[in-house]
């Protein structure tokens, strides 16, 4: 079988090194777009050079768990009436990252029987000695101004609400 000439053969790894061949082979009469650097695209029809910008981060939500810091942790988890949740971070920390979403979502469907606090244990080191975090993420729980339960590292959902129940239904 002869090779056709709109489409030569060539190995896919030539293919996945060069990904405008494939697109301009497949589709022959549009002309294909390169994006350079910095920030210019390039098409046969037209040019666009955008200015350069600042890139900022923006949260898309609050927290639910509001922060806690060296200054509130008496007032908010040692004196509370209500059982407390705090989970100890830090901002270079992918996991805790994960933990942060899971912990958002227990404030919301603890509301009112559990306070749910974030502790970045690299700004309130104290702390993070007080209560022997090595590592983290580390989630406590304190009912009566006492620690009662721990979960260490990234776990299910299912983990922390274990916990939870356990301080809140002794």
């Amino acid at each position: 079988m002869a090779a056709s000439s709109t489409f030569p053969l060539r190995s896919s790894r030539a293919a996945l090194q060069n990904p405008t061949f494939l697109h301009s082979r497949l589709n022959p009469t549009t002309p294909t777009p390169v994006l350079s650097f910095p920030l210019r695209l390039r098409h046969t029809k037209w040019s666009v050079k955008l200015p350069p910008r600042t890139f900022k981060t923006f949260s898309v939500r609050e927290s639910r768990a509001p922060p806690v810091t060296t200054d509130s942790w008496e007032k908010s988890v040692i004196n509370s009436e209500t059982p407390v949740l705090v989970e100890f971070y830090a901002s270079w920390c992918g996991p805790c990252r994960m933990v942060h979403r899971v912990i958002d979502e227990i404030a919301v469907e603890y509301a009112g029987k559990l306070k749910c606090f974030v502790l970045n244990a690299d700004v309130d080191l104290q702390i993070a000695e007080d209560y022997d975090i090595k590592a983290v993420p580390v989630v406590l729980l304190f009912k009566n101004g006492k620690k009662c339960d721990t979960v260490v590292g990234t776990m299910p959902k299912e983990f922390y609400v274990a916990a939870i129940e356990r301080v809140l239904n002794p």
